[in-house]
């Protein structure tokens, strides 16, 4: 079978070994298969390249040596020799030196061109919009890191180029929806289907609304994760911050027959933020929740000292989320199929809170056993 050892009695032994007639010679080492295998091409290649580098410095000594002997009748020739009895021996070294030093570098640069050839060709496929153009990692340290690079390169590129791919049928999806139930309703009107009321023209306002909302969302999407977002910072108070944001959920919880509960204490440190980013921050966490917890369940908005930190979390008795779910909980339009939201919700809080300097996490127990959200706020010095 190929790639299989043959015994030893199989094996083709290279010529100088033959004249043995099978029989081991008394100068082979003992413990040693014989007669020994015929080396691998690469091996081979190895051996006459070493005895090709030993010729060529052995030329060089000598063409060296020549030179040095040239100079020196050049030099008694004119008489010089007494004046610099050293300059032709340093003369003789630095040339040996210089051509050994030449030959190194040739070596080197033919080792080196092979993957600089494949670099470049890579990069006129990724010009071209190729992202999966790979170069294999060898040659000299120095090219080897170059090459690391490039594919680490075209692997953040491949992807953006993913995200951004994704992220434009997203939204096409999600502007659809709104798009076709104003189109439907206006339609309707012109024809003298619908009449031209009170009721349909507020449902034609709720779907321009819900699309002007996730414009808005991805404007701050956009802005937060450029870094531009501008944060007009001060001392906020926790406790005022998570009453506005219940008091805003208060009537549509008691509709949906859910309690909301705050638990802050008094004496709980300000913290450095943004109040109309923090507001929606904590209002986006408790419409979610609101949106997963059924009838006769609880959400509970909390608030605690966490080092140089507060820590604000927002639990409900919801579905919970499974292991997948808290792996892409915040990625955008990442939603479960029966929820009526858009997906941007927990994605805005995260940026909105990482750009104030805190961290967010999400966890759950399981199916049916409700889900936490936890950020940090940086406490006001």
């Amino acid at each position: 079978m190929t790639g299989e050892r043959p015994p030893a009695d199989e094996r083709v032994a290279p010529p100088w070994a033959r004249r043995w007639h099978g029989e081991r010679p008394p100068w082979w080492p003992e413990g040693q298969a014989w007669p020994p295998e015929r080396r691998h091409w690469r091996s081979r290649a190895r051996g006459l390249a070493a005895r090709i580098a030993l010729t060529v410095l052995a030329v060089l000594l000598l063409v060296d040596l020549g030179v040095a002997f040239i100079a020196s009748l050049i030099a008694r020739a004119l008489g010089l020799a007494e004046l610099a009895p050293g300059a032709i021996a340093t003369a003789s070294v630095a040339l040996f030196v210089f051509l050994v030093l030449l030959a190194g570098a040739a070596a080197t640069w033919r080792r080196a061109g092979l993957p600089l050839t494949e670099v470049l060709d890579a990069i006129g496929r990724v010009a071209e919009g190729d992202y999966s153009a790979r170069v294999d990692v060898r040659g000299p340290r120095g090219v080897r890191r170059l090459v690391a690079a490039f594919n680490e390169m075209v692997e953040r590129l491949a992807t953006a180029d993913e995200r951004r791919r994704r992220l434009l049928a997203d939204v096409t999806h999600e502007l659809r929806t709104p798009l076709a139930v104003i189109q439907g309703q206006l339609e309707g009107v012109v024809d003298g289907v619908y009449p031209n009321d009170e009721e349909h023209v507020r449902a034609i306002l709720d779907e321009t609304r819900h699309m002007a909302r996730i414009v808005e969302d991805l404007r701050t999407l956009s802005v937060a994760e450029s870094g531009a977002l501008a944060l007009a910072r001060e001392p906020v108070a926790v406790a005022e911050a998570v009453d506005d944001a219940i008091e805003a959920y208060r009537a549509q919880a008691q509709a949906a027959g859910v309690t909301l509960a705050a638990t802050v204490p008094d004496a709980l440190a300000a913290i450095d933020a943004d109040p109309t980013r923090l507001r929606q921050v904590l209002e986006n966490l408790v419409s979610n929740a609101l949106r997963y917890t059924p009838r006769g369940g609880r959400i509970d908005v909390a608030a605690a000292r966490a080092g140089d930190a507060v820590a604000v979390s927002v639990s409900d008795t919801g579905r919970g989320m499974s292991a997948d779910e808290l792996a892409r909980a915040f990625e955008r339009f990442q939603r479960s199929a029966d929820s009526s939201g858009s997906g941007l919700g927990l994605a805005i809080a995260r940026d909105l809170v990482r750009a104030h300097g805190g961290e967010i996490a999400v966890a759950s127990e399981g199916a049916g056993r409700g889900t936490t959200v936890r950020c940090t706020w940086p406490v006001a010095r």
